[in-house]
């Protein structure tokens, strides 16, 4: 195990300079978001799910669906990094003309299988697709992603009754739990707890991890089902801006771009900065 995670700490390092340098260059925003998920997206698309970049549509794939959209620059990254497209094309992210949008884009970038952004929707979908399965048969999982400021819409919650009364055991969800929204603390927003009853209470077997703990994320998402007929959530406990000791657990950088500035003493943390040359 420790073999594998040291290669999976390595990907979630060059993961991270790609974020950075992304976000930088086009001045765009949720640098902390797409920094909470790495882990987790990286345990996901170089260990568990069943796809291949030659042929990102073949029938019996893993569906992923980043609901979260807004975290899209580490998708982005992921998906070059695993060869869905080439890595220079990060570069556009952002920026006018660009192949890489601001929110998760399908059709246009190859791996995404749904267009997101509008917080309250990937749940629904997911759940839609993984029925879709379950009527014909096939083996496919559906895997959704959401931020936990996302679970103050009602859709989500309209989609986890849908889920559970439809005994979608291929169907698995992601919190994304940094405890930090646009506006302010999830306590103080719109409080979730109890999170964990919640969920149990809809009918969901429910798993509570430490979203950057490799060995935690693997272990779990080896155990899928949960438990058959029955769908399954893992709430990940994360911090937002991980990786970066200025931006961590900082609400600032849900919108606020780094300079170049912040950016080089960041790819400094992450021993990716040498004389200048990334």
């Amino acid at each position: 195990m420790s073999n594998v995670n040291d290669s999976l700490v390595e990907i979630s390092k060059n993961i991270r300079k790609n974020i950075l340098k992304m976000v930088t260059v086009s001045k765009s925003s949720h640098v902390g978001s797409a920094l909470s998920i790495v882990e987790i997206l990286v345990t996901l698309y170089f260990k568990i799910l069943n796809i291949d970049p030659s042929n990102p549509k073949k029938e019996d794939r893993d569906r992923f669906i980043l609901s979260k959209g807004h975290g899209c620059s580490a998708l982005y990254a992921v998906l070059a990094l695993k060869n869905f497209f080439p890595e220079e094309i990060l570069e556009s992210y952002g920026t006018n003309g660009g192949t890489l949008l601001g929110h998760a884009t399908k059709e246009i970038v190859p791996g995404v299988e749904v267009s997101t952004g509008s917080l309250g929707h990937g749940l629904s979908i997911g759940a839609g697709i993984a029925f879709a399965g379950k009527h014909d048969h096939s083996k496919y999982r559906v895997f959704v992603l959401l931020s936990d400021g996302e679970c103050d819409e009602g859709s989500v919650w309209e989609a986890a009754m849908f889920a559970a009364h439809h005994k979608l055991d291929n169907l698995i969800a992601i919190i994304d739990y940094n405890k930090l929204q646009a506006f302010g603390r999830t306590e103080e927003v719109n409080n979730l707890e109890p999170l964990i009853d919640k969920w149990k209470s809809f009918g969901w077997m429910v798993q509570e991890i430490d979203g950057h703990n490799f060995s935690q994320i693997i272990k779990v998402f080896e155990k899928i089902p949960f438990k058959e007929n029955k769908p399954g959530i893992i709430i990940a406990h994360t911090v937002k801006g991980k990786g970066i000791s200025f931006m961590e657990n900082q609400l600032v950088w849900h919108y606020k771009s780094p300079s170049k500035e912040e950016m080089d003493l960041a790819l400094k943390e992450l021993s990716l900065y040498e004389d200048g040359v990334y």
